[in-house]
């Protein structure tokens, strides 16, 4: 490559930092279209168990296929993004989502909505490695938490939007038409995602990729015990939180919201949960992760028992700040895996956490649904709110190797 020259030709200045926000633009506006695919789910639970005659337990289900389905599909894709590149990967896992939501519309009960939502959970499998892989390249030696903070905001923007919009829908038209019209979007996404980054010359597989691909072996864990437990917590916040939002709604409505009301309610969730992906990082920085980890952990707990026994328009306004801590401890600990792996190995690890948080997040609904039609949405949600707590000791455990990597990192 010439001097002075970037990829695709782009002067090595401002050329090569354009492109790197272009293919940053792509991955923020892929995470925001696959966290909408996800959060509708919460939108059109009460819909689906209204129409099909759901219980608790079978909305737990759809709800663990969907996520069950996204946390299998992450390690695969990363080693399917080694042969074929980035860009053909996740142009096809959207297509797939997508394709998903749009025939949901012409099913006919419980079984064959499962089934379309595996497929669809499969495909939304690819976003979360591959677009935090395709950040990472663009920022190979620019700031890439930056980025990457982006990135992830992104997805909590997809997260407020799309469930308010399609909930209006759905009053409007119906959820049949609704979950169409958002999978015609996924469609038009997929095939963007191609063209786009095609033209930043971007993502796709390189000679170099596919022969080290048999080569690389190891997650690149350096401090293992500091690992486990900066994962035990993450499965912990993600198993409670996901169960929390799956019945938050039958919660509102109980308390007399309409379908419609409830996906601006969880609008109001969703923007404190972007908001927080911000303010937990600043607030890290000054009281330390093990602090604000500690901070947020102990607020959700709080929020999720005040959103239960105060009157409506109290629970409503609790939702918002509630979203700051209950979204804001995921960005808090996803900042803290890259310092306990080697940068050689962090797509792997990432993928690996991915994994194992998300797998928390696909199980829990269908235990804490059986829980619901045992004990009721209420006590169910109590006990969430007393296992976010858990998290609290395992900070004790995860603090030495918090304290090492800011030493290195001081160091270095």
């Amino acid at each position: 490559m010439a001097a002075g020259v970037g990829p695709a030709g782009l002067c090595h200045d401002g050329g090569v930092r354009h492109r790197a926000r272009a293919v940053l633009a792509v991955a923020a506006a892929t995470h925001f279209v696959h966290d909408g695919f996800s959060d509708i789910l919460y939108v059109l639970l009460p819909l689906w168990a209204r129409e099909f005659g759901l219980t608790f337990a079978q909305v737990g289900v759809i709800r663990t296929v969907y996520s069950g389905a996204m946390a299998l599909f992450q390690i695969p894709a990363g080693f399917l993004a080694e042969r074929w590149g980035e860009r053909r990967v996740l142009a096809a896992g959207t297509a797939v989502t997508a394709c998903g939501f749009v025939v949901s519309g012409w099913t006919g009960g419980f079984a064959s909505l499962l089934l379309l939502l595996l497929v669809a959970g499969l495909g939304s499998g690819v976003q979360h490695p591959l677009s935090s892989t395709l950040v990472s390249k663009a920022y190979e030696t620019g700031a890439r938490r930056v980025a990457l903070g982006t990135y992830n905001f992104s997805g909590d923007l997809g997260k407020v939007a799309v469930p308010a919009l399609v909930g209006l829908a759905a009053a409007l038209v119906g959820w049949r038409g609704a979950a169409a019209a958002y999978g015609v979007v996924g469609l038009l996404a997929a095939a963007a995602i191609v063209v786009v980054l095609a033209r930043l010359d971007a993502g796709a597989a390189t000679p170099a990729d596919r022969g080290r691909e048999g080569s690389r072996a190891g997650w690149g864990i350096r401090d293992a015990r500091g690992f486990q437990a900066l994962a035990a917590i993450g499965i912990i916040d993600s198993g409670t939180r996901t169960p929390f939002l799956t019945f938050l709604p039958f919660v509102l409505i109980a308390k007399g919201l309409t379908a419609a009301q409830v996906g601006w309610a969880l609008a109001l969730l969703f923007a404190g949960g972007a908001v927080g992906k911000f303010l937990c990082g600043l607030v890290a920085e000054r009281l330390g992760v093990i602090r604000t980890v500690v901070l947020t952990e102990a607020a959700t707990a709080v929020g999720i028992l005040a959103v239960l026994v105060v009157p409506l328009g109290w629970a409503l306004a609790v939702l918002a700040p509630l979203g700051v801590a209950l979204n804001g401890t995921s960005s808090v600990l996803y900042g803290t895996v890259a310092d306990l792996v080697s940068s050689e190995r962090r797509s792997r690890s990432y993928g690996l956490y991915y994994t194992l948080t998300i797998g928390a997040s696909a199980l829990s609904p269908t235990l804490y649904g059986a829980l619901g039609d045992l004990l009721g949405v209420p006590i169910t949600l109590t006990i969430v709110s007393m296992v976010v707590l858990v998290t609290i000791p395992l900070c004790v455990v995860l603090r030495p190797a918090v304290a090492s990597a800011s030493r290195a990192g001081a160091r270095a």
